[in-house]
């Protein structure tokens, strides 16, 4: 089983895509400013940054031959060569090294750039749920190698996301429903969803793109023993009792395993996972314990993630801003210039 490819145009982020150094394991874009969200138009989204996610086997040697095709789209990082970017980028925040405010054929771009082997163990594990995260919604895969390990774990993180969001939803619930469950996941516990993002983004980047969830977890859906699946009504079951929850929670990936049982698990008693999970599959509030446990992996990403993005892009917001003084107002479409960056998603806080 592979992960359905969303079939609409990607010239344009094929052709940007072309301007790094093709040893890639495997490359995709997401974001508003390739999907439209409710209450977006086509016109504002091609003002939105185009967010890429470029994954590699050999993170020096990509990030030495980009930093000889493409110096200029680093921060001052650059002048400590390779090994010391490739450093910033595997041993702090979630495993990502971000370039950020790009310009790129006309568009503004940010890629992250990650290295295979994180990428797999955030995807089977949830170790971060930073990239995992970003890949349980549509997306656009621009380049995939034949990496089978790369490729059951792309499978295995929908399976995840989908058993996760059913602990936490009821009996019976629409697609519509799970769907919404499933792409909040991410944001779970993340700061910036209380001091920067629009607090109905997860609705609106459900309702704008319900076609694309369905295509991605439909072949899931319907293999999935614990649900039924009334595709032509949009609507599921699931089994709620404690042995199909508790099935569901030994599915979980083992980070989130770790968390819930250090949620539950008083100082001392030491008890093992499978004690505990067992006996969270008979709590009332089962579905809380999980998102508790979802929310403390995805705090602790969001906030390391979002400190190293200060000093990979601050510099370059400096520049850009120092631009933005000598430009036309008309012209200062891509972020507010009132604003600072707080993180590698580019959440701007108005500067008081």
């Amino acid at each position: 089983m592979s992960v359905p490819a969303i079939q609409t145009s990607s010239v344009l982020y094929r052709r940007i895509l072309s301007q790094f150094p093709q040893d890639i394991s495997l490359a995709f874009t997401y974001g508003s400013g390739v999907f439209r969200q409710t209450g977006t138009t086509q016109g504002q989204m091609g003002n939105n940054m185009i967010d890429f996610v470029i994954a590699v086997d050999d993170p020096p040697t990509w990030h030495t031959m980009n930093l000889m095709q493409n110096r200029k789209h680093y921060s001052l990082l650059r002048f400590l060569g390779p090994k010391q970017v490739s450093s910033m980028q595997m041993n702090y925040g979630a495993g990502v090294y971000y370039n950020t405010l790009v310009p790129c054929d006309g568009r503004v771009i940010k890629y992250g750039v990650i290295s295979t082997d994180t990428l797999i163990e955030d995807l089977l594990h949830w170790k971060t749920l930073y990239v995992s995260g970003r890949l349980h919604k549509p997306v656009k895969i621009l380049g995939q190698n034949e990496n089978g390990k790369l490729r059951a774990a792309l499978v295995s993180n929908l399976k995840s996301a989908v058993t996760a969001a059913f602990l936490m939803l009821p009996e019976s619930f629409s697609e519509e429903d799970l769907f919404v469950q499933i792409a909040g996941l991410s944001y779970a516990g993340d700061f910036r969803m209380v001091i920067g993002e629009d607090k109905s983004k997860v609705l609106n980047i459900v309702k704008a793109n319900l076609p694309h969830f369905q295509m991605l977890y439909s072949n899931i859906l319907q293999d999935c023993p614990q649900v039924v699946y009334k595709q032509h009504q949009g609507k599921l079951e699931i089994d709620k009792s404690p042995e199909g929850q508790f099935v569901q929670l030994m599915g979980l990936p083992r980070t989130l395993q770790q968390q819930i049982t250090r949620i539950v698990d008083p100082p001392g008693k030491n008890r093992d996972v499978e004690e505990m999970l067992l006996q969270v599959a008979q709590d009332p509030d089962c579905g809380l314990v999980v998102q508790q446990g979802i929310s403390a992996i995805v705090k602790s990403s969001s906030i390391t993630q979002s400190a190293k993005g200060i000093l990979t892009a601050a510099p370059i917001l400096l520049m850009q801003l120092l631009h933005w003084q000598t430009e036309d107002v008309e012209n200062r479409t891509t972020l507010n210039p009132k604003c600072i960056v707080i993180s590698a998603h580019w959440t701007a806080v108005p500067i008081v």
